[in-house]
């Protein structure tokens, strides 16, 4: 058995060491904020190995040999750095799913068109930090060229990593000039989204699905001085999130405060998703805080909204975990946020044995919290609905540990940034679950709820 080679670090929040290693490509952050239980763990590494890059209009399996790939290595990670110390780490689209399922593809020349449905990096060197106990360590295992763990090679990476991070690490910086910006505008006028909805309101009534999540795009631009990790430092320094992500491709970036699981597994393949449906505006005043969580908590629709993804999730989970295994510990439970109130179910089951993450992904893939029941009709509706693809936002960011233990997200409340010339231009998107007895103006409303912190952090504080 080889060992990594591990270098504590004096402890700094993960975000002052992203601030500068963040401009780099290849970089790559899970950061959790705030107070949730999830938020203990961060990670950020750059530099990978190995980089696995697939279009699904190339065909084949998108996960060919990558499970194999870790299998081969035999590395096992200690139980005192947390539960990731590298692997497959990166980003799946939400296009994803037409590798899975036979779905219609959407035309279009937005900026979601050009991402990849899958950017994973083999990372071997990373950055580890454990919030609840304030210590942080940089971990290697120094795999070669030729794909081998390498003790001097271990020793080398770690003291590099070690060394750019106390040398380059420093806080978050706003943009020079803190002069409010336009920022992300909706791509549709309040009438034509209200519109969609009450289509796809329509598709209900007719037995087509019961639930669909039906979503808006708003876009814009960054000013000269500003970047996506100055956006990524705004956004989690005033809403910090569990899930947040932060991912380099160079002249592409994705900047994540998502609140949400997709779905974890333990190296003993205990295999969870925590699906997200119910959102209630939060307010400063205690009180109308604790009556707007009550009434979340009692709301017949919102709960039926969780319902439906929970046996949704249920079936998918079914599809690779031993029989009678799947439970649901936890129901329609409240979990609050900086903005928003959310209920929140847990679902869990054991895979079967010889199955991994990447199998677990096949059968589940895209998230069902944000395509609706039943699956593969709703995601229909979704793609003639919306008209264009959603490229990383619903997609996830998923990390897979050289044990087999796994974690990703949701990407919701989630920035897709494209640099053209010297200005960075952004894609953000939010949905609504629609449901048969849904109101469009009322689904619009919770649209703009959840995009809210996106847009302030874009435009510096400010909505026009």
């Amino acid at each position: 058995m080889t060992d990594p080679i591990i270098r504590p670090l004096a402890w700094q929040p993960p975000m002052h060491v992203l601030a500068k290693l963040g401009q780099v490509a290849g970089c790559l952050g899970f950061i959790g904020g705030g107070q949730h239980p999830l938020s203990r763990w961060s990670y950020i590494m750059a530099d990978p190995v190995e980089v696995h890059v697939w279009h699904r209009f190339q065909g084949g399996d998108p996960f060919f040999g990558l499970q194999e790939r870790l299998a081969k290595l035999s590395l096992t990670p200690s139980p005192d750095y947390g539960p990731f110390q590298g692997g497959w780490a990166g980003l799946l689209s939400y296009e994803l799913g037409h590798a899975f399922e036979n779905l219609p593809e959407a035309n279009s020349k937005t900026l979601s068109a050009q991402w990849p449905d899958v950017w994973l990096g083999l990372y071997d060197t990373l950055a580890i930090f454990d919030a609840q106990n304030c210590k942080a360590w940089v971990l290697s295992w120094g795999l070669s060229t030729h794909g081998r763990p390498d003790t001097q090679l271990a020793i080398s990476k770690a003291d590099d990593f070690k060394r750019w991070i106390e040398t380059e690490a420093g806080r978050p910086e706003e943009p020079v000039n803190p002069a409010t910006h336009v920022g992300l505008l909706p791509v549709l006028t309040r009438e034509e989204m209200e519109s969609r909805i009450a289509r796809t309101i329509d598709y209900i009534h007719a037995g087509d699905v019961f639930q669909a999540n039906l979503s808006a795009r708003f876009s814009g631009n960054l000013p000269e001085d500003d970047t996506p990790l100055a956006l990524f430092s705004r956004l989690m320094s005033r809403h910090p999130s569990p899930f947040a992500a932060y991912l380099n491709l160079g002249d592409m970036v994705v900047a994540s405060h998502s609140p949400e699981r997709f779905m974890s597994r333990t190296a003993d393949g205990v295999l969870e998703t925590r699906p997200i449906k119910g959102t209630a505006m939060r307010h400063k005043d205690p009180d109308l805080d604790a009556r707007q969580a009550e009434t979340l908590l009692s709301s017949v629709k919102d709960r039926a909204e969780n319902l439906m993804i929970v046996d949704l999730m249920r079936n998918d989970l079914s599809r690779v975990c031993l029989p009678g295994s799947v439970r649901v510990p936890r129901l329609c439970a409240l979990e609050s946020f900086s903005t928003v109130h959310h209920l929140v179910s847990d679902v869990r089951g054991q895979q079967r044995p010889g199955l991994g993450f990447f199998d677990a992904l096949r059968a589940s893939f895209p998230p069902g919290s944000i395509t609706g029941a039943p699956k593969v009709r709703a995601m229909e509706i979704i793609s003639e609905l919306e008209g264009e693809p959603r490229g990383p936002w619903c997609g996830s960011m998923i990390r897979v540990g050289f044990d087999g233990a796994a974690d990703s997200n949701v990407l919701i409340r989630t920035a897709a940034c494209q640099k053209r010339g010297q200005i960075w231009q952004i894609d953000a998107r939010a949905g609504a679950g629609i449901v048969a007895d849904s109101e469009p103006a009322l689904e619009y409303d919770e649209i703009l709820m959840k995009v809210r912190a996106l847009r302030l952090a874009a435009s510096r504080g400010s909505l026009p």
